[in-house]
């Protein structure tokens, strides 16, 4: 099956989705940029459900790279798919864990059913990671990673995240 990818410049709390992709921090609990959007929009919920991943097997926390579901609480979405990229680092390579971010959302996704799944440009905020790199590693993985998902929609919060993107499936 071919995953058609879409971009949307906006806000992924409000993708009615079968999934939204959660840039998580290892913790689960929120924290800012799209984990505090999706904590905050989708309510208590969200937390209950992260509280609970981290009491049966993530007592230490979800490993960068991993990812994990739960309910979207009051999102659109069916579910939230929570995923810790990596913090970028000019002397160490840690490509292949941003694209496990993407490569382990997507099986999650398979498990769930979900058919269209959203993604944040996971590591370009607070982790700093490069948006043009980011978004080739991105865009490379989900085209070259088997899954039953139709549609992988690329929600970008402003513009020049946007063009960036733009220029790469275009």
């Amino acid at each position: 099956m071919s995953t058609s990818l879409t971009l949307i410049q906006g806000d992924i709390t409000e993708q009615a989705v079968d999934a939204v992709v959660n840039a998580a921090n290892s913790s689960l609990l929120g924290g800012g940029g799209v984990d505090g959007a999706i904590h905050r929009r989708g309510g208590p919920e969200i937390l209950d459900a992260c509280r609970d991943l981290r009491a049966a097997q993530y007592g230490r926390g979800l490993p960068t790279g991993q990812a994990v579901a739960t309910t979207a609480g009051r999102l659109p979405a069916h579910g939230v798919i929570h995923t810790v990229g990596p913090v970028y680092s000019a002397s160490e390579d840690r490509s292949e864990l941003l694209a496990s971010c993407y490569r382990e959302s997507l099986r999650v996704a398979d498990a769930l059913g979900a058919r269209t799944v959203a993604f944040p440009a996971i590591s370009t905020g607070v982790y700093r990671w490069p948006m043009d790199d980011a978004a080739r590693i991105a865009v490379e993985t989900v085209r070259e990673t088997e899954t039953a998902v139709g549609e992988v929609r690329f929600v970008l919060f402003d513009e020049p995240a946007f063009a960036v993107y733009t220029a790469l499936v275009r």
